[in-house]
């Protein structure tokens, strides 16, 4: 049975981790709301099932279904998905390292989305511009530096190598942070440039990452949801400062 993905049909957003990991194990899934309406799909049959889960229904998407199980929270998902994809070490100790760096991603993740909305999600960006300056300001010159100097310190101390996160094979960590530094360039193109120069090891693990066959496929494809000012990682010229 194909596992059934649940997140809004027009961002990459948080989804976007669970779809990587997903194309990169080359499992069966489908991407529910993005199915027309007459074969199940659509926004409103994605909020049916966050509705109609009678015990533990999800705060939010993305949710992922496996049978009657219904998980929601991309780590929480990642964390059940990651050793039936092979993608993530055997050990408890390798499960466990691997899901902190995944909730380390998911922090990362959160200020980004809080450059353009630091006061209210129910706000618009133009009504908190001046306040999103100056978080994006400190996001651009304190936190994003302070996140890829520790994913530099964990690809430097890996003992089976820099090429991946955790362990000698790739994991869902390594496919989260690939997207989480394409939402960066995105977003934030001279900072996000001048953090990858100092650390060299998480640009040429995203490369790496990019590359490989089914995940360039996937970012070749029209499954691949393209970054916008609607999403996560928003690019807006004047969040983005040209130089230190």
């Amino acid at each position: 049975m194909a596992y059934e993905l649940h997140y809004w049909p027009m961002i990459p957003g948080r989804g976007e981790f669970v779809r990587l990991a997903l194309e990169q194990a080359g499992a069966d899934y489908v991407d529910v709301a993005r199915l027309p309406e007459a074969e199940g799909g659509g926004i409103e049959a994605m909020m049916d099932r966050l509705e109609d889960e009678p015990l533990r229904p999800p705060f939010a998407p993305p949710l992922l279904r496996d049978g009657d199980l219904v998980i929601g929270q991309t780590a929480a998902i990642l964390l059940y998905l990651g050793p039936r994809l092979g993608l993530v070490g055997a050990s408890e100790a390798d499960r466990i390292w691997t899901h902190q760096i995944q909730l380390t991603i998911a922090d990362m993740v959160a200020e980004a989305d809080d450059t353009h909305h630091p006061i209210a999600a129910s706000l618009t960006y133009e009504e908190q511009q001046a306040e999103a300056r100056r978080r994006a300001d400190d996001f651009c010159e304190g936190r994003m530096p302070k996140f890829l100097g520790w994913f530099e310190r964990v690809l430097a101390r890996n003992p089976a190598g820099p090429e991946h996160l955790a362990g000698a094979a790739l994991s869902y960590a390594d496919t989260s942070l690939f997207h989480l530094v394409e939402g960066l360039r995105y977003a934030f193109p001279n900072a996000a440039g001048r953090a990858l120069e100092q650390t060299p090891r998480v640009a040429a693990h995203a490369a790496r990452v990019g590359a490989l066959p089914r995940i360039a496929a996937y970012r070749a494809s029209d499954r691949r949801l393209p970054f916008d000012e609607q999403g996560i990682f928003r690019h807006y010229p004047e969040l983005d400062r040209a130089s230190s």
